[in-house]
């Protein structure tokens, strides 16, 4: 299984950078786009230099409603109309309401298999609404992050159903729990990860730098 990291703060030569996480998940036999960046336009971009045509993707998975994370799909949608896009049950009706008029819109709850060894870990948190994608290899599950609002200890109880953790990737706001990191094989930290500095210090050998074009063999 192949990620690589669509939109970011950061980015690698070529690829546009700016506020906001998306990541391609790619099987082998089919593509999954989480989150959709804040811009349209640096999204389509970046995945042309990927050379990733929209109409590749068949799902769409939005972790949280912040704008920085579900901006850029309508650009996806106006590419790719034959889409599937999973939502939060919490999204509003507005939302819901806009997406389900151009896809297939699919309400989350609770942890659910959206592809063969691919889960959501189902709506988390009480402010912020959010969901995280769960993703089960032979290695461990790795984890899928936006910004980890309902904290990391939420997400990682609903992956450890799946098995041990083994890595995570995506934004991780300002946690603080680094205890949970410390057995992990990749930590992936980008976006919207304040203590990147301090995760990367006591975890030199499985911190790894992402970006927009940066790519992880799962």
């Amino acid at each position: 299984m192949k990620l690589t990291v669509v939109y970011d703060n950061n980015a690698i030569n070529g690829f546009l950078s700016g506020w906001g996480f998306s990541c391609l998940i790619d099987t082998g036999q089919s593509k999954i786009l989480f989150d959709t960046g804040w811009d349209g336009y640096l999204l389509i971009h970046n995945l042309k230099m990927l050379d990733v045509s929209p109409l590749e993707i068949g799902k769409v998975v939005l972790s949280h409603h912040h704008w920085d994370h579900m901006g850029g799909l309508t650009s996806i949608l106006n590419a790719n109309p034959d889409l599937e896009v999973y939502v939060p049950e919490s999204f509003s009706k507005y939302l819901k309401d806009e997406i389900s008029s151009r896809a297939k819109l699919i309400e989350i709850s609770q942890p659910t298999e959206i592809h063969p060894s691919i889960y959501t870990t189902g709506k988390l948190g009480n402010k912020i609404k959010e969901q995280a994608l769960l993703l089960e290899t032979s290695a461990g599950v790795y984890v899928i992050t936006g910004c980890a609002h309902p904290g990391l200890t939420n997400i990682m109880e609903k992956a450890s159903v799946y098995g041990d953790v083994a890595g995570i990737i995506g934004g991780l706001h300002g946690s603080e729990e680094y205890n949970l990191l410390k057995n992990l094989k990749l930590i992936a930290a980008g976006h919207c990860t304040s203590n990147k500095n301090k995760i990367a210090k006591l975890y030199p050998d499985s911190f790894m730098e992402i970006g927009s074009g940066v790519s992880i063999h799962i």
